[in-house]
């Protein structure tokens, strides 16, 4: 069945646009021309992926991602004219996928969304066990949860990506444009400090000291390599 994806935009062209080239792409679209209506249409319709412009009528979407957030891990994806590094980090801590900066190219958010689909197509498949264990960390792979000392740690789905990510190469380091090709999905030239941010995260979410790190630890010049082993929980 073809992906169904939610197009919440308020320019009228550029809404049936995105719409005619994601359908000619194979995939559902639903499209909605304000925040309210946005809301409405993800709750009814339940879609795979969001595309979602920051500056709406009735409701932004930065309130609009918020709220989906709170009740669903649905990738989104931004849309903005905007292009500072505050506007992404913005988007980023609500919990959004990816950041597209208008003008782009149809070409380049078709690439964008299909690796969003490829990455929760991969972690569906790998073969972590369903939960592990970082010291007093427990990580819910199947449930897509994480717990510390047996309390549950709120956690933005694309840093339990990256977390899912890390796990699946124990004791290797890898450089911040390898977690952007591979946790983000897309080659991000400069964009490095989008990982930086996630990884602030991370830490703040599982180490017994986030200033002083034991288990995903920085490795000057090169990246990042979570150091500490992760065992299957009985």
């Amino acid at each position: 069945m073809a992906r169904l994806i939610l197009v919440v935009e308020d320019e009228p062209t550029l809404r049936e646009t995105l719409a005619e080239a994601l359908e000619a792409e194979g995939f559902q679209v639903v499209a909605a021309g304000d925040g309210r209506a946005g809301l409405a249409l993800f709750r009814s319709e339940r879609p795979d992926l969001v595309l979602l412009d920051l500056m709406l009528p009735e409701m932004s979407g930065i309130e609009v991602c918020r709220i989906i957030r709170a009740e669903s891990s649905v990738p989104i994806v931004m849309l903005t004219a905007k292009g500072t590094e505050v506007d992404k980090v913005v988007g980023l801590e609500l919990g959004a996928d990816d950041y597209v900066t208008k003008p782009f190219s149809l070409r380049e958010l078709s690439a964008r969304i299909r690796a969003i689909f490829r990455r929760g197509a991969a972690f569906a498949s790998s073969q972590l066990p369903a939960s592990v264990e970082l010291g007093p960390v427990e990580v819910d792979l199947a449930g897509h949860r994480v717990l510390r000392d047996g309390r549950e740690v709120a956690m933005k789905p694309k840093v339990f990506e990256l977390l899912a990510f890390l796990l699946r190469h124990p004791g290797q380091v890898v450089n911040r444009d390898q977690l952007l090709e591979q946790v983000w999905g897309y080659d991000y030239p400069g964009e490095t400090r989008t990982v930086d941010v996630h990884v602030h995260w991370l830490r703040s979410a599982i180490e017994p000291d986030p200033g002083n790190p034991t288990i995903v630890q920085t490795v000057r010049g090169v990246g990042y390599v979570l150091r500490r082993p992760a065992t299957p929980v009985a």
